[in-house]
C-alpha cells in the first residue's frame, strides 16, 4: 500500500525491506496466537518475493531482541544508500 507514495515522494532512494522481530518466528506463543485468527509468521520466501514485486533492493530479517541481523540491516542500507548518489 504505501510502495506508491514512497516511489512518488522519493524516486530516487532506494528501498530496503526488512523482516522484523525475526526471533517470533518459532516462538509457539506467538505460533497460537496466530493461528486463533488464521495467520502464521511470514516465511523468508514470501518476505523475498515481496521485495521483488515492489522492487526493493534486498530484503533481510532481524531480531532487536537477539540482536540477529540488526548490523546487516544497517550495512545493507547504507551501501543502497552510497550507492544509489554515485
Amino acid at each position: 500500500k504505501w510502495t506508491p507514495e514512497v516511489k512518488h515522494f522519493c524516486p530516487n532512494v532506494p528501498i530496503v525491506l526488512v523482516g522484523n522481530k525475526k526471533d517470533l518466528r518459532n516462538d509457539e506463543a506467538t505460533k497460537k496466537e496466530l493461528m486463533k485468527m488464521k495467520q502464521e509468521p511470514v516465511r523468508h520466501e514470501e518476505g523475498r518475493n515481496m521485495a521483488e514485486k515492489i522492487g526493493a533492493v534486498g530484503y533481510l530479517e532481524c531480531s532487536a531482541k537477539t540482536k540477529d541481523g540488526v548490523r546487516e540491516v544497517f550495512e545493507h542500507a547504507a551501501r543502497a544508500a552510497l550507492a544509489r548518489k554515485k
